[in-house]
């Protein structure tokens, strides 16, 4: 399944992005869909089939990807 993954910092991404590289999941980094967040920020694209191994505090918000739609279905509440 296809998630976006946002963050709060630029270096929380750069941790995510490793993590899944030992995990051997493919991500890749880019800017924050407009349509998700107005922040200018960086999200990650993957390709997984268990999200809830990576989730971290780092994390803001995941969506999935379905039918050219994104899902909400994590949001980080602290």
């Amino acid at each position: 399944m296809e998630y976006m993954v946002l963050f709060y910092t630029h270096s929380g991404a750069i941790k995510f992005q490793r993590k899944c590289k030992k995990n051997n999941i493919p991500c890749e980094l880019m800017p924050v869909p407009r349509i998700l967040s107005s922040n200018c920020s960086i999200s990650a694209k993957i390709n997984a089939e268990d999200i809830e191994q990576l989730i971290d505090d780092e994390i803001e918000k995941i969506f999935s990807f379905k039918e050219g739609e994104y899902i909400s279905i994590y949001e980080n509440k602290e």
